[in-house]
């Protein structure tokens, strides 16, 4: 480990425990807490049993909203997992499970992965001795979940505590319409903490196995300590975490700084260049770095004034305001004559900016949404061609849409896939998009898609696997993405078959059953349920978008849904390359081709059946 990481993750060390003194510091725990685990794809009740060693039978009870069959657990869903809540070290309260490592574990997975975050990887270090590049095989990490058991200050009404974990998409209205709690409540056990800020813990009052909220336990509180301890302790604590804090924010702050001086020196030096010359309200064209990102050079893309932006938007006003994604809001706007759509990203949104930003300076495919230009003041804006009929999503699920025709959805797949190969196969390097769905293909005046939304994409080599964080949508992800953070191109060809199988069905990638949550299914397991039966083509005609009618061949649609099945096999290694995606839609969309899907001698499903 470098001297910084390991002087940050002392630092961090040293931070959580003080902080952990001062908040939880205890002489005996409770009885019980609860665990929010986030159910990922593949993930079954018997692992997440084993992890946190509770009984399936102890987990279905507190979980009979969302649990229905033992044997299965819908993903996509936090389950609440019992678990002992004791005092640790004189010091907090949490509880130390046991993890045997198995080959090819890291800290890293077995904190967001095995144990949904529920831990970090500082803690893991922190109570176990072995490196983090050397965990060996068959040893047994300690893993400690924090906990709580109430405060009396705030309710004893609430005995029973969530250990509840933020994700990205987080919010505290989100988290208060889960837990259906007032949120002045959940801020008052959560003093001072962000429920948008993407990570950490945060305790929740949780209901008992009978669906009642238990009352504070009369020893529960303050942990046997007086008052006058608690405040010497607090008085300590806050010295040490002011110094801290200091020391932190003066580095995050020069860190800041300077990116932001690297970020916009490029700008500033094409602003000085247009007050010596050049009209400033006119986009210069640039061929040196964008904006002084280094490494990225923009040589076909224009950089716009905040001014012009602004004008061209009324100010960025909500009725030019088209649309809202992950990392910024969009807006309509005319640019030197040509219809335009601006993306507003924040400035902590710079790595999804850069992708962009590199990806469309470099890559230009008529499949792919094309990149007009770029500012760079304030907030970070990228400019995109206008498609006029927006994203394949609205077409097929918005009520104030037409439907559209079979063979538009077989042009509109075969548009997106040609871009796909496109960016997968002749480019250098290759890249990987990992947020291809529906509402990432935007469809144009003469209803062809194209591939939008570059801000996840990462590059690769060809034939190379790279362990990453997790992002995307969920839904689109395979399975050895969403478990193990691998990504390759056969992680955008899942996520496309995703895709085809909403082309027949219009139904979204996550499927609510009579529209609750709790019975929800993936899309892909709903097509596969179908297609393993005997004899599935009666059955499948039930899948099918209705608003089809009877207008629509089934044996395109069957076609399309062995080229999507094909897709979405578990095994990466078995999925085809879009090349040979490609050439089955082409196939799929002539009219007078002979395609007899019956046998597999049709060479072009042979290569595609065989990943080929």
């Amino acid at each position: 480990m470098k001297p910084r990481l390991w002087a940050i993750g002392l630092l961090a060390t040293v931070l959580i425990t003080a902080c952990s003194r001062v908040q939880s510091k205890c002489s005996s725990g409770c009885d019980l807490a609860l665990a929010s685990y986030y159910v990922r794809q593949s993930t079954t009740l018997s692992f997440i049993s084993q992890v946190l060693s509770a009984s399936v039978a102890d987990i279905v009870s507190y979980n009979k909203d969302k649990i229905s069959n033992p044997n299965s657990v819908q993903t996509g869903f936090r389950i609440n997992v019992p678990f002992s809540c004791g005092c640790i070290n004189d010091s907090f309260l949490g509880h130390e499970f046991s993890y045997t490592v198995t080959q090819g574990d890291t800290y890293d997975e077995v904190a967001t992965q095995y144990y949904s975050n529920l831990t970090t990887v500082g803690w893991l270090q922190a109570f176990n001795s072995y490196p983090a590049t050397n965990i060996p095989l068959n040893s047994v990490l300690k893993v400690v979940v924090n906990c709580s058991c109430g405060n009396g200050t705030v309710s004893k009404d609430y005995g029973l505590f969530i250990t509840y974990p933020l994700r990205p998409v987080d919010t505290l209205g989100s988290v208060e319409a889960e837990v259906n709690l007032p949120r002045t409540l959940l801020q008052s056990y959560n003093p001072g903490v962000d429920f948008s800020q993407g990570s950490g813990l945060v305790y929740i009052p949780g209901k008992d196995a009978n669906g009642n909220y238990p009352a504070l336990s009369p020893s529960t509180g303050t942990a046997g300590l007086s008052v006058g301890a608690i405040v010497g302790i607090s008085i300590a604590a806050i010295a040490v975490l002011s110094f801290l804090a200091f020391c932190i924010y003066a580095g995050i702050y020069r860190k800041k700084k300077a990116k932001e001086a690297i970020l916009l020196s490029g700008a500033h030096e094409l602003s000085d260049r247009a007050g010596n010359g050049s009209d400033p309200a006119k986009p210069s064209e640039s061929t040196g770095p964008a904006a002084g990102i280094i490494g990225i050079t923009v040589d076909k893309s224009l950089e716009f004034s905040y001014e012009e932006l602004a004008e061209a938007t009324e100010n960025f006003s909500l009725a030019n305001k088209i649309g809202e994604g992950g990392f910024g809001a969009v807006y309509y706007a005319v640019l030197r004559g040509e219809k335009a759509a601006i993306k507003k990203m924040d400035m902590q949104a710079s790595k999804e900016f850069l992708a962009e930003l590199k990806v469309l300076t470099h890559v230009h495919h008529l499949n792919l949404v094309r990149l007009i230009g770029y500012c760079v003041k304030g907030s970070l804006f990228l400019v995109y061609e206008y498609i006029e009929n927006g994203n394949l999503s609205e077409h097929l699920r918005r009520s104030d849409k037409e439907p559209l025709p079979w063979s538009t959805r077989v042009q509109i797949a075969l548009d997106s896939a040609r871009g796909l190969e496109y960016i997968h196969e002749h480019t250098v390097p290759v890249y990987i998009h990992r947020d291809i769905k529906s509402a990432n293909i935007l469809i144009d005046k003469n209803f062809h898609g194209k591939v939008a939304d570059f801000g996840l994409t990462k590059l690769t080599e060809v034939g190379t696997s790279i362990p990453t964080l997790l992002v995307g949508t969920f839904g689109y992800m395979p399975p050895e993405y969403a478990r193990y953070g691998n990504v390759s191109p056969k992680v955008d060809v899942y996520a496309f078959g995703v895709v085809l199988y909403e082309l027949i069905s219009a139904k979204g990638a996550i499927v609510k059953a009579n529209g609750s949550i709790a019975e929800s299914r993936g899309l892909v397991a709903l097509f596969e349920e179908v297609l393993k039966l005997p004899d599935p083509r009666e059955d499948l005609c039930k899948l099918v978008d209705p608003r089809l009618g009877d207008n629509y061949p089934l044996d395109s649609i069957w076609k399309m849904a062995q080229l999507a099945k094909a897709c979405t096999q578990e095994n990466p290694q078995l999925r085809p390359s879009m090349r040979s995606i490609v050439v089955g839609l082409m196939t799929l969309s002539s009219s007078t081709e002979d395609w007899d899907v019956g046998s597999y001698e049709n060479h072009a499903l042979v290569n595609l059946m065989s990943g080929r």
